[in-house]
């Protein structure tokens, strides 16, 4: 479908999956999540799919969710309702963990491809699938980690050391690919003319290796993180994250983005890091 915000299609032994809001910079709604579900089901579906790629059309993997109108939105809802319901907020963000979780659960595996920005609710999305391939002048990050949010899926605690992780969740700080590769995020950072190349290459190579080999391989290596307590960790990172959106703070921040705009509001939220939306070239 035209206005799909997932487009999906195979070669060979590989299925691509692309996430398809351009013009939103591929921010993530619920119709995405769902459509990314699907997808990922009807790539396991298929005998001869032995490997899929995950990407991002346009400018940039995925800016986050769409929260263009959120400030506005979530506050409508609570003064409908009485209030804020944590309940209603953790079933509710619990369903978007389950789509981005598809990634990991898949049998087969999994490799990101990113380019541009991957931030917020994107890095989730990335740090599901099993590998990562990103330019070196991309950028991944959890500015949310600043004011409003807590990574729902806690995928940088698995994949990076205490020392890193702890700085990312602290910092809200952004990696560029060179980075993410030194410090073992990513398994590989390229220029960006050749991201797409490399991805295509490795996955071509990935996918000689009969599939049971490789839904074997994978299970094992994720059943070891399952039993280091994963799924409890992202309980609470999903009830932190409805927690950190209605502190004091976060109900200033959210009075703040409703007065005056949420670019203005993500713009102060930045400014003593001058990067993402404060960044001086623009």
């Amino acid at each position: 479908m035209p206005d799909s915000p997932i487009d999906y299609s195979t070669r060979d032994a590989l299925a691509f999956i692309t996430l398809n809001r351009p013009e939103r910079l591929n921010a993530i709604n619920r119709r995405l999540c769902i459509a990314l579900e699907d997808a990922v089901a009807e790539a396991n579906r298929d005998r001869d799919v032995r490997v899929i790629v995950l990407r991002g059309a346009g400018r940039s993997f995925c800016a986050g969710y769409d929260l263009q109108g959120a400030p506005q939105a979530e506050a409508a809802a609570q003064e409908r309702t009485g209030g804020w319901d944590p309940i209603v907020d953790f079933r509710g963000m619990s369903e978007n963990v389950k789509s981005f979780m598809s990634l990991w659960e898949s049998p087969k595996p999994v490799i990101a491809q990113v380019h541009g920005w991957c931030v917020g609710g994107g890095t989730d999305l990335a740090l599901c699938a099993d590998l990562i391939f990103m330019a070196e002048d991309a950028h991944i990050g959890y500015p949310p980690a600043r004011i409003w949010g807590t990574p729902t899926t806690c995928m940088w605690i698995y994949r990076l050391g205490l020392e890193h992780a702890k700085r990312i969740m602290l910092s809200g700080e952004a990696l560029d690919g060179r980075e993410a590769e030194r410090v073992g995020l990513v398994s590989r950072a390229v220029p960006a003319e050749r991201l797409a190349e490399d991805v295509e290459s490795f996955a071509a190579k990935l996918a000689t290796t009969p599939v049971n080999q490789l839904v074997m391989s994978k299970l094992l290596v994720n059943q070891a993180y399952e039993n280091m307590g994963l799924r409890t960790t992202q309980m609470l990172g999903t009830v932190m994250d409805g927690i950190a959106r209605h502190t004091p703070e976060g109900i200033e921040w959210r009075e703040l983005a409703m007065k005056e705009g949420f670019a203005e509001a993500v713009r102060r939220r930045d400014e003593p890091w001058g990067d993402y939306s404060a960044r001086s070239d623009g």
